[in-house]
């Protein structure tokens, strides 16, 4: 039997199925809703097979059917991703769809040059990037949602791959008049008595935090935020310090406050920026073109969006 349906139609289907409304999925594979609605119809006259049970107020819900047909539609994708790299190994071009997940704190530091001398060298490689927490970066790996992943080494799981680029220490981040900004180093006990901004990302907080936990201080927790613009505009006016691994080449804050970056010091580690993979991944030619597009992009002495400290 001839085949009458598409993969186009079978990614709309999955984006309605994990979105659970046609407008998400639209707006989630940038198309019209019109278009995902049509595919959604054309699939179900095609298999003569109701996939959602339409509720006005609560969007769509997948029938037992549907959710056995998305199962198997996810598997025909991954399938098909695999032969566009399969066509890239044969013929040695890196060309096709590259999905990229990136913690929101790299995604507006270091990934847009990254991305922009990648797209620019490889014109034929569909790059799309995400950002996300550590636990969502985690999930999209494991989904096959992204093919890899920008971000710390916070509690990788064992079934990924974390391929390391540059160790960060952590800094102290104040305002040029707080009382410790003329010093060279700060330890976490001299900032006990002092309020904290504390950037309350997952598993990044806790990392911050286990500072002060070691050297049997508490921290004065007065602002608390998910976004490291928010964070460095309220340390630059006086709201408190903050601790970040990352220290941007400029340091003004997003309003034009200045502020000081100052080491860490004591019972702390750095962390490393590096590349999550899922296992195997490195296999295919975009993947591993991307990874070393990065190698060479992020050093030690060079890393966009972001002073080094061996920089001169």
């Amino acid at each position: 039997m001839a085949l009458r349906f598409t993969l186009r139609q079978l990614e709309y289907f999955v984006a309605v199925g994990e979105c659970g409304s046609i407008a998400l999925a639209a707006e989630k594979v940038n198309v019209s809703s019109p278009s995902i609605s049509a595919a959604i119809s054309q699939l179900e006259a095609e298999f003569g097979l109701q996939l959602f049970v339409r509720r006005h107020a609560q969007g769509l819900s997948l029938t037992q059917g549907g959710l056995r047909f998305l199962d198997h539609a996810r598997d025909v994708l991954d399938r098909a991703r695999r032969l566009n790299d399969l066509s890239n190994d044969i013929t040695g071009q890196v060309r096709g769809p590259l999905n990229v997940g990136c913690l929101g704190t790299f995604a507006q530091i270091v990934l847009p040059q990254v991305r922009r001398g990648f797209v620019d060298r490889y014109p034929e490689v569909v790059f799309r990037q995400f950002e996300r927490d550590q636990s969502e970066l985690f999930d999209g790996l494991r989904s096959a949602k992204l093919d890899l992943a920008v971000t710390y080494d916070l509690d990788i799981p064992n079934d990924l791959d974390f391929v390391p680029l540059v160790s960060l220490p952590p800094y102290v981040l104040l305002p040029e008049d707080h009382a410790l900004a003329h010093l060279d180093a700060i330890t976490p006990e001299m900032l006990a008595g002092f309020p904290m901004v504390l950037l309350d990302l997952p598993l990044s907080a806790e990392y911050f935090l286990s500072f002060f936990r070691e050297a049997g201080v508490a921290p004065d927790i007065a602002e608390r935020t998910r976004d490291m613009a928010v964070m460095r505009s309220l340390v630059a006016n006086g709201f408190g310090y903050s601790i970040a691994n990352i220290r941007p080449v400029t340091d003004l804050a997003p309003d034009g406050g200045r502020l000081r970056f100052v080491p860490l010091t004591g019972p702390v580690r750095p962390m490393t920026l590096g590349l999550l993979v899922p296992q195997g991944a490195q296999a295919a030619l975009t993947v591993r073109a991307f990874i070393e597009h990065c190698q060479a992009e992020i050093t030690p002495t060079r890393t966009p969006g972001i002073h080094m400290p061996d920089a001169p």
